[in-house]
């Protein structure tokens, strides 16, 4: 049986994390991570190991990876329309790759937990004014005052209730009929669509109504096309929340985190001798890797050695953010690497995050071009080097704003001011989110 009091490696650096009111160690702190220890987990570790079976299957090239969601989850916008959406379009976007691929999707949502995130500077500057930088709503609010730019720790407690609300609803569309294929109609319905891409997924969608009509006269009607399994991931970023939501399985005695069925380790925060790594090292969720164009293939091997030693399939995710202009260059030596020393791993192409520019504007955006050519730019690495582009990880949204340039709306850098609502990086809309699941799909059926 896991001791949860001696888990975790003492006195490692923790980049990345807030400024709290008195030090890490602090009352406001300690208040909020007892309060906590004593709440119920959001997810069971049941579910993590069901996922990670899914996760083992992606990598052997029998499933794809569908991982979308937002930059940024504020609490003001976790509305039930907010939530509904987004699942939509996550589920608009599975049924398009299960159809053109005959392969199943794991769906997954960067939902119900990725309120913080890592800033390239601890302070932010407007004019003569300087305050600590937004962290996220888990930290601070985004407002540019003093009061609302000071840590709170009790913004963790809120973190936790407000995922408990957006995860209850994501069961209930899930798993109360929203997700039955039979709706597959009906998702398309609410949206500002391109004619072009609407039209398209009505053709899909009524040939698949048809399937669903043949087989149901043929006397078979399973269970599986009424519902979906529907799983939440975020980054694991901020340590005194994460420890606080571990818990020991009963069942078999090891540690699961159960903030979330799936976390991962980003870019700024995967240092091997670090304490993000040793987290990730003494948890059994599946686990998710971001790697930049900066990795080197000994990097790649020793993460592998340091949180997947026993190799067991679906442990281990490598989330590649190269950008278009290096994906082709810098992700074989990591691919091959890998696949010679016979780690099992599955591979995700994140095209957004090293793609983002400020236009001339002022506006952090993404041109969808470029999003789509990382993400074809993936899938032909794979296919030379005969291993499974596994998945994709995508920064969405279900509303139609205007953050991303490009697309069949063809929206322009001028565009960017009429609805650009991120609480931080720019996200594809529900039609730009529909268009790329069209062109995966095509890549999925040439693979």
């Amino acid at each position: 049986m896991t001791n949860l009091d001696t888990l975790f490696t003492p006195g490692l650096v923790a980049a990345q994390q807030p400024q709290w009111p008195d030090g890490p160690s602090g009352a406001p702190i300690r208040e909020a991570v007892e309060q906590l220890k004593k709440l119920p987990p959001l997810v069971f570790a049941g579910e993590c190991d069901n996922l990670k079976a899914k996760v083992a299957e992606a990598a052997a090239g029998r499933a794809f990876w569908l991982q979308g969601g937002d930059c940024a989850e504020t609490f003001s916008a976790a509305t039930a329309d907010s939530i509904r959406n987004r699942i939509k379009t996550i589920l608009q976007m599975a049924a398009v790759l299960q159809y053109a691929s005959s392969l199943p999707v794991v769906k997954v949502g960067r939902m119900a937990g990725q309120f913080a995130k890592p800033r390239s500077n601890d302070t932010e500057t407007r004019g003569d004014v300087t305050l600590p930088a937004y962290r996220g709503d888990a930290v601070n609010d985004i407002e540019f005052t003093p009061e609302s730019r000071m840590p709170n720790p009790q913004r963790l407690v809120q973190v936790y209730n407000t995922s408990a609300a957006t995860l209850n609803l994501v069961r209930a569309f899930t798993q109360g009929g929203f997700a039955d294929l039979r709706q597959v109609h009906e998702w398309n319905k609410g949206f500002a669509n391109d004619p072009r891409f609407s039209q398209r997924y009505e053709q899909m969608a009524n040939e698949i109504g048809r399937a669903l009509e043949f087989m149901k006269s043929a006397g078979v009607d399973p269970e599986s096309f009424k519902k979906v399994d529907f799983y939440s991931s975020h980054e694991a970023l901020i340590l005194e929340y994460e420890k606080a939501l571990t818990r020991i399985d009963s069942r078999t005695g090891y540690a699961y985190d159960v903030s979330g069925h799936f976390v991962w380790v980003g870019e700024r925060t995967r240092q091997l001798d670090g304490a993000h790594m040793d987290f990730a090292s003494k948890i059994q969720n599946p686990i998710g890797i971001k790697l930049g164009p900066k990795t080197t293939p000994e990097d790649a091997l020793a993460m592998v050695a340091k949180l997947n030693p026993t190799n067991e399939p679906g442990r281990l995710t490598f989330i590649t953010r190269m950008g278009a202009g290096l994906i082709r260059e810098k992700l074989p030596a990591l691919v091959e690497a890998v696949t010679k020393s016979g780690a099992i791993v599955l591979w995700v192409c994140d095209p957004m995050h090293g793609n983002t520019y400020e236009a001339p504007s002022g506006y952090k955006t993404r041109k969808f071009d470029d999003v789509l050519d990382e993400v074809r730019g993936f899938f032909e690495v794979h296919k030379k080097l005969g291993t499974h582009p596994g998945g994709i990880h995508i920064e969405l949204t279900g509303d139609d704003v205007t953050e991303c340039v490009g697309g069949g709306e063809q929206i322009s850098e001028a565009d960017l001011a009429d609805r650009y609502e991120t609480a931080c990086d720019p996200r594809l809309n529900h039609t730009q989110s529909l268009e790329l699941a069209f062109l995966v799909a095509e890549m999925l059926r040439d693979r």
